[in-house]
């Protein structure tokens, strides 16, 4: 499965929107998803003109869910080593 495919899966038919980023059905966090698939052929502009993607999952439990990449909570991967000096 390639998530960047300009087609979109199966199992994102049956899709719901997830609010709070994380499956509607069992709770699973997005890292958790058995398959990642991005829409990328129709992006949202923010208020402040930034692209955001409709980002779909595929969750473990068999729910298929989706959230704006915007909405999607940040994680900093590389932290300031200076930070609290």
């Amino acid at each position: 499965m390639d998530a960047f495919s300009p087609i979109p899966p199966a199992w994102t038919q049956s899709a719901r929107r997830a609010p709070k980023y994380h499956c509607p059905q069992c709770d699973a966090q997005a890292a958790a998803a058995q398959a990642v698939w991005i829409n990328r052929r129709t992006p949202l502009f923010s208020v402040n003109h930034q692209r955001q993607w409709q980002e779909f999952y595929w969750c473990s439990c068999g729910q298929a869910w989706w959230g704006w990449s915007g909405d999607r909570q940040k994680i900093n991967l590389h932290p300031n080593p200076r930070a609290g000096k």
